[in-house]
């Protein structure tokens, strides 16, 4: 069974700005969030709070998917992030989210980006 209409769901859903309610949807109770090569986090519960907390420090998130790859239980989505914080500075972020998922569930999630890069206003 192919995982694209989940992660076409979960991408709508991201695009809409219910980034929380997708973590909540598709990714599952032991998922390992991991930021480039950083050790990842493990856990929906520690993986949500995360989330939560990053989300509240901005003032303005968009998120869109300039493509989407599936193959198999796997996914590639090129993430194209704005966001501004809550002291006004404005960032974008180019990201790849690498995903692997079993069961209709993203089981491990890894972001690929440039930290350079981030720091260049939108």
């Amino acid at each position: 069974m192919s995982i694209k209409p989940q992660v076409d769901h979960l991408v709508a859903l991201v695009e809409q700005g219910r980034m929380l309610e997708a973590i909540q949807t598709y990714y599952d109770e032991d998922v390992a969030m991991q930021e480039n090569v950083d050790a990842p986090t493990v856990g929906l519960a520690e993986n949500l709070e995360r989330e939560r907390t990053f989300f509240a420090s901005l003032r303005f998130v968009r998120f869109r998917a300039a493509s989407v790859l599936v193959e198999g239980n796997r996914a590639a989505i090129n993430w194209i992030f704005d966001y501004t914080t809550a002291d006004g500075q404005r960032f974008r972020l180019d990201q790849i989210a690498l995903q692997t998922w079993d069961d209709g569930k993203i089981t491990h999630e890894r972001f690929i980006y440039d930290t350079a890069t981030l720091a260049v206003a939108a």
